[in-house]
């Protein structure tokens, strides 16, 4: 088994194997919208060594008597708005594009398996890495759903990996696929889904991408994520033709108010779309999710629409006039299915 560069994690290219899965990864997910099963997937999540901001000791004293009580329970009333009877809509459509995926392998004559695992929570990456050992797989690729990779989510996802693979005892061959920012079957479907909107720029409408704000020590440290996400928007614009005034970029869903965030934030840049002016509407993508969640379902649904409205009302305009209109993430749809086989193409 080859090992983990701790500073940038690798594709490391390995002799093709006949029997071939791959690993959508991402974050993860609470099972249930309750305060006791937040607070487990909260402790999981924020006790990772590349979350812990501080000493670790320290840190796990404010996690447990401070953060978790308070944010199991917000955070599960938040969950409990947009939880279906089928469970978390996140997770559903991990699965649902992973089936997709094998389907159209299979029917292309490749022997690939598509699975789902998460880095916390339910399936974890250890879990589906021992059932497709068992399968009698003998290659995996493991591809995290982040287009633009940062030290705090990708790399995450390549830490866990290789020590899954440990414990588990795989023996075959293991692949982490970088990112994906600049892959041209990506940028078309993030343009296409903005073109196959009513977003009409000629008629005063606006074009905001927002992306998962990182803790500026990571940039400083040589995170490169910041430059992924404005290349993206530059791109994306280009494809649809866009003005330098016609769109916007900012980032959204930093964790506290301590440390200093990659920005400008969605709050600041409303107020600024406000300002230069708006004829239209303001039409949201958020391009770094690619599976709508928590931060897109709940945040943008139930707290920036006021905020918006709010921006509006205080320089005379009506959001009935100027709406927010979300344009929600590939999730499972087609357009995600030829996403992913692009980016693995070189691969399989």
């Amino acid at each position: 088994m080859t090992t983990h560069n701790d500073a940038h994690f690798e594709s490391i290219h390995a002799p093709k194997a006949k029997r071939t899965a791959v690993i959508l990864a991402n974050t993860g997910t609470p099972q249930a919208p309750t305060p006791e099963a937040v607070g487990v997937y909260l402790e999981e999540f924020l006790s990772h060594p590349r979350i812990c901001p501080m000493n670790p000791h320290i840190w796990t004293f404010i996690l447990k008597h401070f953060i978790i009580p308070k944010r199991s329970v917000t955070s599960a009333e938040k969950y409990s708005h947009i939880w279906t009877e089928d469970g978390f809509k996140f997770l559903l459509d991990h699965k649902e594009l992973a089936q997709k995926l094998t389907q159209r392998y299979q029917e292309a004559g490749y022997d690939v398996k598509v699975a789902v695992g998460m880095s916390f929570g339910q399936p974890s990456l250890p879990s589906v890495m021992k059932f497709l050992k068992q399968e009698g797989y003998e290659r995996l690729l493991v591809l995290p759903l982040y287009p633009q990779n940062a030290f705090s989510q990708a790399s995450i996802v390549a830490d866990q990996a290789f020590e899954a693979a440990k414990e588990t005892g795989w023996e075959g061959k293991l692949e982490v696929v970088p990112d994906y920012s600049a892959n041209p079957r990506y940028l078309q479907a993030i343009a296409d889904t903005v073109r196959n909107s009513e977003f009409d720029p000629s008629q005063g409408d606006r074009l905001l991408l927002s992306y998962h704000s990182v803790p500026m020590v990571d940039i400083n440290n040589g995170d490169t994520y910041r430059d992924m996400t404005q290349l993206t928007s530059e791109n994306v614009a280009r494809l649809l033709g866009l003005d330098k005034d016609q769109w916007f970029i900012s980032y959204q869903c930093r964790f506290d108010k301590e440390r200093a965030w990659v920005s400008p934030f969605v709050r600041d840049v409303f107020a600024e779309i406000v300002k230069k002016g708006i004829n239209g509407k303001l039409y949201m993508i958020c391009p770094n999710f690619s599976v709508d969640c928590l931060e897109t379902y709940y945040d943008i649904g139930y707290e920036l629409q006021p905020v918006w409205s709010e921006t509006l009302q205080k320089a005379g305009l009506s959001a009935q006039e100027h709406p927010l209109v979300y344009l929600p993430c590939l999730n499972a749809s087609d357009a995600h299915v030829e996403v992913v086989m692009s980016v693995l193409s070189s691969l399989l």
